[in-house]
């Protein structure tokens, strides 16, 4: 499976590797930076892979900032495979070979880094606090992300698909089974790709700090994985706190369903924050419905798609 396309900070970076801009931010990968002197290690996949690089940055390794792999080109696998063929240290998210047309799956990778101690590491989904939201791309990806904020809300959708009935708020037994099935799902990944490092019990507990939105991890996610990923690697110490929070350009509303449901000391919040602005439920409910007046053939795809959702809210009392 190839990591989930998200809306990640690095994606702003133009995807040319002649734009000034990107070899700047990449220097070390584009060789106008040295490589550094001391082990050092790459870490390979969405957009989760920059800020798993950043908390890793501890002893025993140097770690490479490299483009997220949905960002990569053909001009890149020159690069790409200069550090791989020196890296210490290898972390991969599940890559599908030919990835993009490209030969970056994971297995690829770690033909092309025959020296490096290798872990791999799941793309990290969790639904159980933000039961309503959905990541739904049609085939090709065709249409693009939602205006202002890249998510589905189911309610918005059924309202754009003309069904009645669906709940303005879920039922708790309903927060309660979108968050087993997403765990059940991510430990099912896990195990289809026979991962190293397993982060699935990390929301056997859920709390707003463990994810900002279906697919962007918290700190202490981010750092806990980091920890267990030393350990697979055989590296000394722990994840790092980088000080500032990361994966925050987006943060999602807060539920009340769901914090009464896990006994979450927060408030509700009845907004979106992208990039410090707060976006209200509202006028980003009115922006969807008319990007989904646009799109009837999205719309019939996403409703078929969120079937299992809309089953669980529909049929779960």
């Amino acid at each position: 499976m190839p990591p989930e396309p998200t809306t990640a900070s690095s994606s702003a970076i133009a995807a040319t590797a002649d734009d000034p801009g990107r070899r700047s931010h990449y220097a070390e990968f584009y060789g106008d930076a040295p490589t550094p002197a001391e082990p050092y290690g790459l870490v390979l996949g969405n957009c989760q892979a920059e800020s798993l690089r950043i908390v890793l940055d501890s002893e025993g390794a140097s770690w490479i900032r490299v483009p997220a792999v949905f960002e990569l080109t053909a001009d890149d696998l020159p690069h790409l495979r200069r550090l791989l063929a020196g890296a210490a240290f290898v972390v991969s998210q599940p890559i599908r070979d030919g990835y993009r047309d490209l030969p970056i799956g994971t297995a690829q990778l770690r033909e092309a880094a025959p020296r490096a101690v290798f872990a791999t590491v799941p793309s990290i989904r969790f639904a159980g606090l933000h039961p309503a939201h959905l990541i739904l791309r049609d085939p090709g990806f065709v249409h693009g992300d939602p205006p202002l904020v890249p998510y589905h809300d189911l309610r918005v959708l059924a309202e754009a698909v003309g069904a009645e009935g669906l709940p303005a708020r879920p039922s708790a037994a309903t927060v309660r089974a979108i968050a087993e099935l997403s765990r059940e799902e991510l430990r099912a990944r896990e195990e289809r790709a026979r991962t190293d490092v397993i982060v699935s019990d990390l929301f056997d507990a859920p709390a707003f700090d463990l994810m900002r939105t279906i697919n962007h991890p918290g700190n202490p996610v981010l750092r806990e994985t980091g920890t267990r990923l030393l350990r697979a690697l055989g590296l000394p110490g722990e994840a790092r706190d980088p000080g500032r929070p990361l994966l925050a350009s987006v943060e999602a509303p807060r539920e009340a369903a769901v914090i009464e449901v896990f006994g979450i000391d927060a408030e509700p919040v009845e907004h979106w924050t992208v990039e410090g602005r707060a976006l209200g439920v509202a006028e980003v409910r009115e922006a969807h419905l008319a990007w989904y007046a646009e799109r009837p053939d999205l719309v019939e795809y996403a409703w078929l798609r969120a079937r299992p959702t809309v089953e669980l809210w529909h049929g779960v009392s």
